[in-house]
């Protein structure tokens, strides 16, 4: 082979190498809160990750975990959280108890 091919192909393996060690970026994953029900009510993602609750209705809400975070979402507006830790949970509104949501949350 000669000299300017292994050039070429060392290029392609370091440029090969830089893609497979790039990080994942982490996503937003938005929930839409429209007639009191959380839309998805379930969902998964990744730690790092941030949920963007988008409320449509005319009265505040929040995503509370019993023991973990509890995110003010105020009447036409947003409320977000990064996540931090893997596992399951389960989330309500404060203010509306019958409004339930469920997150599985990948390392």
């Amino acid at each position: 082979m000669k000299a300017g091919a292994l050039d070429h192909l060392a290029w392609l393996a370091m440029l090969a190498l830089t893609f497979a060690a790039a990080p994942a970026t982490a996503a937003t994953i938005q929930v839409t809160i429209d007639r009191l029900v959380y839309s998805p009510a379930s969902l998964q993602a990744k730690v790092g990750d941030t949920i963007e609750w988008v409320n449509k209705d005319v009265v505040a809400h929040t995503a509370t975990v019993k023991g973990g975070w509890d995110v003010m979402i105020p009447p036409k507006s947003k409320g977000q959280v990064t996540l931090k830790t893997a596992g399951a949970v389960d989330y309500f509104c404060r203010f509306h108890p019958n409004m339930r949501g469920h997150l599985d949350v990948a390392p």
